[in-house]
């Protein structure tokens, strides 16, 4: 079965390299897609990001099993929604669904907006410690990120996810979670009480959803609980191949 893989803000698809090298073991196939490719170019919203990611899955040999992970997941979402036959199922680790207010919206764009200008002003090694200083991402990975040093050179891609992919650019998904008829497993870690609440007020909402965990880790659950997280995936497959 072929795995598309959607890596976090900040983050690269070769942090999926060791899941990569585990599940393909067991005759399935990753595709870690490179998610800064599609603002190389420039700005990209969720609706053209999900419309040409279900372009390239429908040329697909066969509905591929959808990965997201935190901002990877939010796209990973829109994607389901805006053509859930073009998958075969997915999984949603630490996922927001969206804001539900303007007001909450306004200071998380306005918080981005400072992540992207502290990339954009050329700090980005004091933007890396800040980003990696934040009590969400204090959890202790058993299998190593990538290094973060290798995106100095696509900063500017970086850059315009804080403003393309903001949280407080996305609409509140929640009423649209029912038009995806695809099994969808959501996951999140113990230590990430936030997600354990969200994933827990929206996995019911789906006609095909079920809730996994939560597991022993904070947000970066395929990083922090590799083993957990295998077992989950496969999990996964065994329900979309039934």
């Amino acid at each position: 079965m072929n795995l598309w893989c959607l890596h976090g803000a900040v983050g690269l698809a070769a942090d999926w390299d060791v899941f990569k090298r585990r599940i393909e073991q067991e005759g399935h196939r990753v595709h870690a897609i490179d998610l800064w490719s599609y603002l190389q170019d420039g700005e990209c919203s969720f609706e053209d990001f999900a419309g040409k990611l279900c372009r390239e899955a429908r040329n697909a040999s066969a509905p591929p099993v959808l990965i997201g992970y935190s901002m990877g997941g939010r796209l990973a979402l829109h994607a389901l929604i805006e053509d859930p036959e073009a998958w075969g199922g997915a999984m949603m680790i630490s996922v927001h669904p969206g804001l539900e207010s303007e007001e909450e919206k306004i200071p998380r764009m306005a918080a981005d907006a400072e992540w992207a200008a502290k990339i954009l002003a050329g700090k980005w090694d004091s933007f890396l410690e800040a980003w990696e200083a934040q009590p969400v991402l204090q959890g202790q990975c058993e299998t190593p990120l990538a290094d973060r040093s290798i995106l100095r050179e696509r900063q500017v891609a970086v850059a315009r996810g804080f403003t393309s992919w903001s949280l407080g650019k996305q609409e509140n998904l929640r009423s649209l979670l029912a038009s995806i008829t695809r099994p969808v497993f959501w996951l999140s870690g113990s230590r990430d009480p936030k997600f354990v609440s969200l994933t827990d007020s929206v996995w019911k909402e789906m006609p095909d959803g079920y809730l996994l965990g939560p597991v022993k880790a904070g947000h970066r659950v395929p990083w922090e609980a590799p083993e957990e997280f295998l077992q989950c995936v496969e999990h996964l497959l065994d329900v979309v191949n039934r």
